[in-house]
């Protein structure tokens, strides 16, 4: 096989094509031209940031035939002996498959012998928190009291794995994560060697996704380039690491703020039928906030934004968002993303957040509360029509106003699974419903959910915008904010009532129904109750819903000025 993977032709030769670990390389080389290098040293750092890489380099600086020197000359004898491992005084050794007592014993029997053809002999020991308990204390001594002629370099990424008494003994040095413009930069010195056509866009797509490390960019812009034709495209590089364009997350981005709900939930749809990865999605959409955040606080700095190209687009989100909205939105997605972790539904918990994140739609960037303001005007206006009523009426003295025209019930409005409201059978349960029983389901409810939780995510993450209404012997009324989470408890029916049984103490089928459904069959209810001549007080109608416990007195006083439809009662 002739061909060889980029991030093997282009590992690093020198100390100077490292990328972003100026603070060690730099010590590294002062110690080796100083001639005050240490017998022992511990590399930890994320994979593929360059420890075994720098490990390398250091063996070849400390044995080249031009030392002592900053870097290795990689053309004399011992740095090309090294280079292709025909020089057996650099011994490389993989923990994870030789982590045994034996393994080190042989290690520390060898040791004392001088090394055959540079003047030092080095062990790099890769991975080395694997070794077990006994293999480190064999260690221990040769670690600490090494002959003259040895160095050993210990790589590692869980450093906290490692005994003290071993930390102790070696020069520490943390590797961090590479920035993203070290990457760039990196990639394009690579692809212009390797004469590929590539956009700058499309290699910081790759620095994103690589997540800090130079050998997975490497790797990732290989399947690029394998899976592209004559250059590399961002649709390109979008397919391979699974990542969602700008455009589409801008777009969701301004749905969720203009409250389009269909719209975001459909977007969200059509990427992962598109074959995305739901949690690179999310990922995705908190790094284009958080460059929102960041170019609303300093626009200065639009040459460190991460995850967005600051075109017009997005130049007008940001001045149509606010901080407070886009951080509130980065907390969602956050424990969106933790939520994902741990269940096999992760389109479940991104809809919730969606939803969410339209409900907590703040003010706009110019102005006051839009909606805040608009829900007082109403409120205002329909004060100022209550007032004209009453003065009418005083004037009239026992005139009644004229009977209000019985307003039109709309159809019940069809979710994503075609989910119909079952009106007649919310009748039904309204006409055997009590108080006590409604009563019993909201004393258990909150320890229900707990239970759900942990059986079943998906299904608590449906419930959890729901809210109990109506309850009979037999049924519950569950009234939801959002139609499609009606079809989606009903998926989880098999789960949800034989768990409610167990805390309610006797079996009840669950009936879905959207809340604006629920506001306008309980009004229609309430009516006849009042209208029907055998009606033996205005209040029993109401008591058989989750309205009928004693009322505060200003909350009765609201509902008498405003009506129930403005209200609305939170514990």
């Amino acid at each position: 096989m002739s061909y060889q993977a980029l991030y093997r032709v282009w590992r690093p030769k020198n100390f100077e094509d490292v990328v972003g670990q100026t603070h060690i390389t730099r010590t590294l080389q002062n110690a080796i031209e100083q001639d005050k290098f240490s017998h022992a040293y511990l590399f930890s750092g994320p994979r593929g940031t360059g420890k075994t890489s720098a490990a390398k380099i250091f063996a070849k600086a400390v044995n080249c035939e031009r030392s002592p020197a900053k870097e290795p000359c990689n053309e004399c004898a011992a740095c090309l002996g090294i280079m292709d491992g025909s020089i057996s005084d650099v011994i490389e050794i993989d923990a994870a498959s030789n982590n045994g007592v034996e393994q080190i014993r042989e290690i520390r029997d060898k040791v004392k012998y001088a090394p055959s053809a540079v003047p030092y002999k080095v062990y790099i020991i890769d991975e080395v928190h694997m070794l077990s308990m006994g293999a480190f204390n064999a260690l221990l001594k040769t670690l600490e009291e090494p002959p003259q002629h040895v160095i050993f370099i210990l790589a590692t990424t869980e450093p906290h794995k490692i005994p003290l008494t071993i930390i102790s003994r070696c020069q520490r040095f943390d590797f961090k994560r590479i920035s993203q413009q070290a990457m760039v930069e990196r990639m394009e010195k690579i692809t212009a060697a390797e004469d590929i056509a590539i956009a700058t866009e499309a290699l910081e797509i790759v620095a994103l996704t690589a997540e800090g490390g130079m050998r997975d960019a490497l790797s990732l812009l290989d399947q690029a380039i394998s899976y592209s034709e004559d250059e590399v495209t961002i649709e390109d590089v979008l397919a391979v690491t699974g990542s969602v364009s700008q455009g589409k997350l801008a777009a969701v981005i301004r749905a969720l703020h203009e409250q389009e709900v269909k719209e975001a939930l459909q977007s969200v749809d059509e990427l992962i039928q598109q074959g995305k990865d739901p949690g690179r999605f999310v990922f995705d959409l908190i790094y284009y906030l958080r460059d929102l955040l960041l170019f609303q606080t300093a626009p200065d700095l639009e040459h460190h934004l991460e995850r967005a190209i600051p075109d017009e687009t997005f130049r007008d989100l940001s001045g149509l968002l606010t901080p407070d909205w886009i951080q509130k939105a980065i907390r969602e997605l956050n424990q969106c993303q933790q939520e994902m972790k741990w269940t096999t539904s992760p389109k479940v918990f991104i809809e919730i957040a969606l939803l969410n994140m339209v409900e907590m739609q703040g003010p706009t960037q110019t102005g006051a509360p839009a909606a805040d303001s608009e829900a007082v005007q109403t409120l205002m206006r329909k004060v100022g029509e209550l007032e004209k009523n009453l003065a009418e009426l005083k004037q009239n003295g026992t005139a009644q106003p004229a009977a209000a025209p019985k307003p039109k019930r709309t159809p019940a409005r069809s979710g994503r699974k075609g989910y119909n409201v079952p009106y007649e059978r919310i009748r039904q349960v309204l006409n055997e419903a009590s108080k006590e029983e409604i009563k019993n389901i909201h004393q258990r409810w909150a320890d229900f959910m707990e239970a759900l939780k942990r059986t079943n995510a998906p299904a608590h993450a449906t419930l959890l915008n729901s809210k109990p209404r109506a309850a009979s012997g037999k049924a519950l009324v569950l009234a939801f904010r959002y139609d499609i989470h009606c079809s989606l408890a009903l998926e989880h029916q098999n789960t949800i009532e034989p768990l409610l049984t167990e805390f309610v103490g006797k079996p009840l089928t669950i009936i879905p129904i959207p809340e604006p459904n629920w506001q306008e069959l309980r009004e229609e209810y309430v009516r006849k109750q009042k209208e029907a001549p055998d009606s033996g007080e205005e209040e029993a109608d109401e008591d058989q819903t989750e309205t009928s416990e004693e009322e505060n007195p200003v909350v009765s006083e609201a509902r008498r000025l405003v009506g129930d439809d403005l209200i609305e009662i939170q514990d």
